[in-house]
């Protein structure tokens, strides 16, 4: 069996294989503010279906995608949609993302 920290850092590769931009930022967007991501610039939309290990955000209104792009001249990571216990994810799998965050050298 592969641990969270592995699963994590091939999630996170395939992400660096996308996008030329390391963030140090990681914003979770709450509902209501996928708009924070769209007015990232030079931004790379990754939906999680695309990104290995990563779980599926089911919630109505949640776009499903991870936006790494630059707000002024910060580099940021932002999830548009986020998931919840009450999808019938484990905790460990609501707290994925934020490993994926860490091995990407990220402070959520």
């Amino acid at each position: 069996m592969t641990d969270h920290f592995t699963l994590a850092e091939t999630a996170a590769q395939f992400v660096f294989d996308r996008t030329a931009l390391r963030p140090k930022i990681g914003i979770v967007l709450g509902s209501g503010l996928g708009g924070f991501a769209d007015a990232l610039t030079d931004a790379s939309r990754i939906p999680y279906a695309e990104i290995p290990n990563f779980p599926r955000s089911t919630a109505i209104g949640h776009a499903g995608k991870l936006v790494i792009g630059q707000c002024g001249a910060v580099e940021v990571a932002a999830m548009q949609g986020r998931v919840h216990l009450y999808e019938g994810y484990s905790p460990q799998q609501v707290a994925f993302p934020m490993r994926v965050f860490g091995r990407m050298g990220i402070n959520p």
